[in-house]
């Protein structure tokens, strides 16, 4: 067995079925023996046993950010906890009810908020666990800009879209469509954006071929709503059987940030604290982002090919609303990405 492989199957259960489904070949009832481990091993259940009372996590809905409702529920999601399961079906069973949108007590989880960055990341928590978010997915799909993108600004003004936002909603959409319904004006729409995000080679502005962002091309885990090259290319390999040619920049760079030991770093950390320790340190090698990077350059490969369907993993009106002014940030502030 590979050093890297062996080091990465010396972890929690939520990553090593993971490794054992995407580089070890292992067989479908090994990798099912360890994942159905999450549910009452290691992250899994203690993000499980966090729940508070009254179903929510953290106290809040998207506040405290990272150990709030929706991010152990996407956490879980990235985790693989089968959404089958007993344990999620007791998690869930109160959230939509109980986890009212902070910017307006009104909107149950489910039903989204106003923020497409926000509103993608419910669609895929939803679709993952069996939720109906269809009222979401139609709120995106008329939200999506004319160059192809989503920007949570667009509320104040804003005509471009945004890396940020633009993969939460991309994600969002795959996860619906993978799971619920392969609906074409879904499809459409995803294919877009994806189109959006390939036009600027993942990483560079389409007005004047700069990078965008320096923070783009620095690897993180988890990502929050946080836009970066890992993140942009592992969304590819589950929605495209093989890179598109623009890509190619990307993978470079994913590539060129193996070390000497195979293993990737955690090159910035975006969290300030999450409901489990995950045991990774900025600057230091990261399982997380070596699982990554290990199975999308295997996918550019072409050793394997995730094609799509593949189940691996995790407004200012509204009644009773707080408008924001055209001047406040968005709570997950997305600039425009020309």
């Amino acid at each position: 067995m590979d050093d890297v492989v062996a080091w990465l199957l010396d972890s929690d259960p939520a990553l090593r079925w993971q490794v054992l489904d995407d580089l070890a070949d292992a067989t479908p009832g090994e990798v099912a023996h360890e994942r159905a481990r999450v549910a009452h091993e290691g992250w899994g259940a203690r993000l499980l046993a966090a729940q508070d009372p009254d179903g929510r996590w953290g106290g809040g809905t998207f506040f405290p950010e990272w150990v709030s409702t929706e991010a152990t529920l996407r956490l879980l999601r990235t985790f693989g906890l089968d959404p089958e399961s007993p344990q999620a079906h007791r998690a869930l069973a109160p959230v939509h009810e109980a986890a009212r949108w902070e910017y307006d007590p009104t909107m149950r989880f489910f039903d989204g908020e106003v923020e497409p960055c926000i509103n993608g990341r419910t669609v895929a928590t939803g679709a993952y666990f069996g939720q109906d978010v269809r009222g979401v997915v139609d709120r995106l799909l008329g939200e999506q800009m004319a160059d192809g993108g989503w920007n949570c600004e667009q509320e104040n003004g804003s005509t471009r879209g945004s890396f940020d936002t633009t993969i939460n909603v991309l994600e969002g959409l795959a996860e619906y469509e993978q799971r619920v319904s392969a609906d074409p004006a879904v499809t459409e729409a995803r294919v877009r954006g994806e189109e959006y995000l390939l036009d600027r080679h993942l990483l560079r502005r389409l007005s004047d071929g700069r990078v965008g962002q320096e923070r783009w091309q620095h690897l993180a885990f988890p990502h929050g709503w946080y836009y970066d090259v890992g993140r942009a290319l592992d969304h590819l390999r589950r929605t495209r059987p093989a890179p598109d040619e623009r890509a190619a920049e990307a993978l470079d760079l994913l590539a060129s940030k193996r070390g000497d030991d195979g293993r990737w770093r955690l090159e910035q950390r975006h969290h300030d604290r999450l409901l489990v320790d995950l045991g990774e340190d900025e600057g230091a090698p990261s399982r997380w982002l070596t699982l990554l990077a290990l199975r999308v350059l295997r996918w550019a490969d072409g050793s394997v090919a995730d094609a799509p369907g593949s189940a691996a993993p995790g407004g200012a009106d509204a009644p009773g609303a707080t408008p924001r002014t055209a001047t406040e940030p968005s709570r997950t502030s997305a600039p425009e990405d020309a």
